[in-house]
């Protein structure tokens, strides 16, 4: 799919990016960025940044880079760099020849690194990582300057070159910025642009032995792209002064600028990188592409849409300030995406067996079934009806309270496509007293589309039939932590029932699924075919129940 999107809906960005346009700055260019970290999978917040970057560029027909700000080779990862690659691409989006990383650029940022030294706006610091945390001051109090503040270019310059060619320590010295340790923005008081580490990088190996720090390289990375928007998550606010400082330390020209916008945050959902990393590491969960998890590999392979996702991301819109959105929107997007696009069919997840003692002992016969009721186009397929099936457990009630309509003994239901059947008995397991099987009548004359009877019932069943119905693993899914909000400060509760295994039965006609493949089973929700699936054993993941959080809270509020 190439970039031409749907146009994104108007927010403040764009009225920066039209305002600059009109004044012809940046010779009326749109030139955006996506810049992961390589250091975890991307999850649904930075779906949120593709959309916006890329889908800026397309509209207002500029470019759109996607470069790996890689400049911390202890959390890095060739893994990292190739699944956020797929993620970009699943979602639709082409960065075309404009694959970059800051390490392309390491020599120009340290050569820069020199110029500010010899400019006076940079010096070598002895000082431990504690003693600069424990020197910089606090919010109410001003910073107090390192003692190795005021030596000359020369020595720093001298210094610095022995950093570069691996003389010192990790951790013994550091390059800072000489700007103001009073200043009221801590990230001004003399930050750190460089710091000693002999750990190898995914793309240089052991070249270099000290790595500019990432509010050093991203204002640089920006520049040597030509970037005219540098559009960030709230976050970077009061990152922006040393963006900034960084190019106009030397003049640097011309000047991309940084724009700031609200972070996506979800209902019981944590977005934190480093408890998503945990989460991965200890077994909590089964990757990163577990389909409990937030990422966009574990959304795909539970069976989320890209058009869904990309649906999402514009109604969210785009604020300056901080809000949490539900998670029913989410998914209410896909609800929206599938309902006219897949079959609907029919699977038993947690079956009770069914024999109808009046209907032939071989017989078989065949029914016809909608592939799906709001879309006609999509036809028919048959359907076998035998003497024995499987129907819900929770749909049969021996004592059933006033308003169940299901099936209960004496009482009445229709088979979905076939037939009205009767509850005659109920056989329990003699050794623990369970319902194993129910014992029914049909009514031949009850054929549905043939219906002569008269017959009226409340109750509509789906089912499977046990001779011709195959055998499939169901997973169903609730949300990964109990908490109701992310929580970054805590490490939130896990769910026990964030997963459920059942042995369901499921009509004949999923016996070839595909992976990746979606249906709606009727009454159940929407499901997509798990990678897990061999042949002879079908796993479906549930992307999500039919019930309608998001739309019962809209007729709410309206």
């Amino acid at each position: 799919m190439s970039n031409e999107m749907q146009p994104v809906p108007s927010h403040f960005i764009k009225n920066i990016i039209n305002e600059d346009l009109k004044n012809g700055k940046n010779d009326s260019r749109v030139h955006t960025r996506f810049p992961p970290e390589p250091n975890g999978y991307l999850h649904i917040g930075h779906a949120k940044s593709i959309c916006l970057n890329f889908g800026l560029a397309s509209e207002y027909n500029g470019l759109c880079n996607l470069r790996f700000d890689d400049t911390n080779p202890i959390k890095e990862d060739v893994e990292y760099v190739e699944s956020i690659q797929e993620d970009v691409r699943w979602l639709g989006f082409d960065w075309e020849d404009r694959l970059f990383y800051a390490s392309d650029y390491f020599q120009q940022m340290y050569d820069y690194a020199e110029g500010l030294i010899e400019a006076g706006k940079a010096y070598v610091c002895d000082l431990s990582a504690e003693e600069i945390r424990r020197t910089r001051g606090t919010l109410t109090e001003p910073g107090t300057g390192s003692p190795f503040r005021n030596r000359s270019a020369e020595e720093n310059l001298d210094l610095f070159r022995r950093m570069k060619a691996g003389e010192f320590e990790e951790g013994s010295r550091v390059l800072r910025a000489k700007i103001d340790m009073a200043s009221p923005n801590m990230n001004m008081r003399d930050p750190v642009l460089y710091r000693i580490s002999f750990a190898a990088h995914h793309r240089t190996g052991t070249q270099w032995c000290i790595y500019p720090m990432y509010d050093y390289a991203h204002p640089l990375s920006d520049a040597y792209e030509s970037i005219t928007h540098s559009i960030c998550t709230l976050e970077f606010e009061d990152h922006r002064p040393l963006y900034d400082w960084t190019l106009n330390a030397l003049d640097y020209k011309p000047h991309p600028q940084q724009i700031e916008f609200a972070r996506l945050n979800l209902t019981r959902t944590v977005m934190s990188k480093r408890l998503l990393r945990a989460l991965v590491e200890t077994g909590a969960v089964d990757g990163w592409d577990d389909p409990r998890m937030p990422t966009i590999s574990g959304l795909r392979r539970r069976g989320y849409t890209p058009e869904a996702i990309r649906d999402f991301c514009d109604r969210i819109g785009v604020a300056k300030s901080n809000s949490v959105v539900d998670i029913a929107l989410l998914e209410y997007c896909i609800r929206e995406d599938l309902k006219l696009k897949v079959p609907r069919v029919m699977g038993v997840l947690n079956p009770l067996k069914v024999i109808i003692t009046n209907y032939p002992e071989a017989g078989v016969e065949e029914l016809r079934a909608e592939n799906n009721p709001e879309n006609p186009e999509m036809g028919h397929r048959p359907l076998q009806f035998s003497r024995e099936i499987y129907i819900e457990r929770e749909d049969f009630m021996e004592d059933p309270p006033k308003k169940f309509f299901r099936l209960a003994p004496g009482r009445e239901v229709r088979l979905k496509y076939a037939y009205i059947i009767k509850c005659e008995a109920v056989i329990r397991d003699e050794a623990t007293g369970e319902i194993v099987e129910l014992h029914c009548t049909y009514d031949p004359n009850t054929r549905s589309g043939e219906d002569k009877s008269g017959k009226k019932v409340k109750g509509t069943l789906h089912w499977v039939s046990a001779e011709h119905g195959i055998p499939a693993e169901v997973r169903l899914y609730d949300h990964l932590y109990l908490d109701e909000s992310e929580t970054e400060g805590a490490e939130p509760v896990l769910n026990p029932d964030s997963r459920i295994k059942l042995a369901a039965m499921v009509e004949p006609c999923l016996q070839k699924t595909v992976t990746g493949e979606h249906f709606q089973f009727l009454r159940h929700g929407y499901f997509s075919a798990d990678p897990d699936s061999r042949e002879g054993h079908i796993v479906f993941n549930r992307i999500v129940s039919l019930r309608d959080t998001w739309a019962k809270i809209q007729k709410a509020e309206s």
